[in-house]
């Protein structure tokens, strides 16, 4: 079969009466592809037939069990072939497809393909094998109290683990392909209702507009649609947990999800939001406040603390009390460089270390960053290459960021350290203002899907992001979109010109 010829497969060209024909377009197609299996018999000892399906993909002792011992017994006259099919046939799960191109498609997804001689259509058979892990507790975001179950690689299983939450039948799901060659499902979960049908919308029509070879991550979908590319900042949530899932969906977020992966992504979302952690609302309010105001802390901390430290000691000495300017002066006696280059250099390490103890196998990647950077600071200092105070410096700023809830979030705030501490080596404290001023604009400017990213905290919104009111306060404004971050049609159709500061 020439070119031409499978051309017109991909054209939706309908299937032949004729089994021969319509097993040499297939078979044509699937050249050189040994897990495709094509297995011929006969119905009712007379009809020839023939069955396709994806070795890994497709149950084979249900094939054996349920389709061809039980079309091959008995006799049947072909006006019973019809009915014979669909009465015998031990399959639920059972589609008439009239194309080649739909044949491919259900093949590739698992489903086995029945052909039958004489007839101009073929039965798509739901006899997937589902290889799938079991569900656990998701490592990157475990908490002390709460669930203990978290999103896995099947896409049918982590809508379901919604569905357990929210049982309404309010809660909508849609379910789309992206991806040229991948064809990966991606469902868009949100509640009617609550979800702003303007947002939504938005949603439905950039996913749709993405144009890959394909999609194997949540990653791929994010990068396609956030309405800024270029900030540093996450713009749609990431996570593995259900219940972080239905309370966004409760609160009118959408939620993308992806086959093949256990990650899930929430939209529109606003910077508080990579803050919080659910634990914040299965404690106690006081206690949820009081943690979600050391987070807030301690980021500021692992943002400007460095920067602060060599502004201070660069440009403005006097800040510093005497004995302590002698303590530091001391330790800085015999350095060689810079604060500013000291702490470029202790910054690099830390962040190499790091990302080396996520990169190494689970049972040494903590030992190796631990034992690393102790082994590491205290060699330098002792060959004066950095000073004490310095590694008490990072080792701060080091802490402080565990503390931020969100890896993608943690990560754009320790990317952000660098330019901050070039600004405060060069330029002092008004530097360091100059660099907190510029990421606090650009985070005003910023949009996630048309809605701001820093919405104004005023009418009670401050409740639930500088502070975990308590339930009694929380129940009168669960509702994410309302007067003050409500999308507008210019933020949704600007989608980034308005986030280039």
């Amino acid at each position: 079969m020439n070119q031409s010829e499978q051309e017109k497969i991909k054209q939706d060209l309908p299937l032949f009466k004729d089994l021969p024909k319509n097993l040499s377009y297939l078979q044509a197609t699937y050249s050189n592809c040994y897990d495709v299996v094509f297995r011929t018999f006969c119905i009712g000892g007379h009809t020839d037939a023939a069955l396709l399906y994806m070795e890994g993909l497709s149950d084979t002792k249900q094939i054996e069990n349920n389709v061809m011992n039980t079309l091959m017994e008995g006799s049947l006259s072909f006006s019973d072939i019809h009915e014979a099919v669909k009465e015998r046939l031990q399959v639920l799960d059972t589609k008439e497809i009239r194309t080649f191109a739909d044949c491919i498609t259900y093949l590739s997804t698992g489903y086995s393909i029945l052909l039958v001689q004489k007839m101009d259509y073929a039965l798509a058979l739901g006899l997937v094998k589902v290889d799938k892990r079991p569900i656990e507790d998701p490592e990157a975001e475990s908490v002390v109290r709460g669930p203990r179950e978290g999103f896995i690689e099947s896409i049918q299983t982590n809508t379901s683990l919604i569905r357990r939450k929210i049982s309404s039948p309010t809660l909508k799901m849609e379910k789309v392909k992206v991806g040229s060659y991948t064809k990966t499902e991606v469902v868009i979960a949100y509640i009617e209702g609550k979800a702003d049908k303007q947002v939504l919308e938005t949603l439905k029509t950039r996913i749709n507009e993405i144009e890959l070879d394909g999609v194997l991550e949540t990653g791929y979908i994010e990068g396609s649609i956030k309405d800024n590319p270029y900030s540093p900042f996450p713009q749609l949530l990431t996570t593995e947990r259900p219940d972080v899932v239905a309370a966004n969906l409760l609160e009118g977020r959408i939620v993308i999800l992806v086959d093949g992966t256990p990650f899930v992504l929430i939209a529109p979302v606003s910077f508080y939001s990579f803050i919080q952690s659910p634990e914040d609302y299965y404690f106690g309010f006081l206690i949820g406040s009081s943690v979600r105001l050391l987070r807030y802390l301690f980021i500021f901390f692992s943002v400007t603390l460095p920067s602060l430290y060599v502004a201070i000691l660069t440009f403005h000495q006097e800040m510093i009390p005497t004995t302590l300017l002698i303590t530091i002066a001391s330790s800085r006696e015999a350095i060689p460089f810079p604060a500013f280059v000291e702490a470029i250099l202790m910054e690099v390490t830390f962040e190499a270390l790091r990302e080396a103890g996520l990169r190494l196998p689970k049972q040494i990647g903590a030992a190796v960053s631990i034992v690393g950077g102790l082994v590491i600071g205290q060699a330098a200092v002792q060959a004066g290459i950095v000073s004490a105070p310095m590694v008490i410096v990072v080792s701060l700023t080091g802490i402080a960021s565990f503390l931020v809830p969100r890896y993608s979030q943690g990560i754009a705030l320790r990317l952000l350290r660098f330019p901050i501490i070039l600004l405060a080596g060069t330029l002092g404290l008004f530097g360091l203002m100059l660099g907190i001023i510029t990421i606090v604009i650009h985070l005003c400017k910023l949009t996630s899907i048309g809605v701001p990213y820093l919405p104004p905290l005023k009418n009670g919104s401050w409740q639930d992001a500088l502070f975990r009111a308590p339930w009694q306060s929380l129940q009168k404004r669960r509702r994410f979109f309302n007067e003050d971050n409500h999308p507008n049609q210019k933020n949704l159709r600007m989608r980034g010109k308005d986030s280039k500061a």
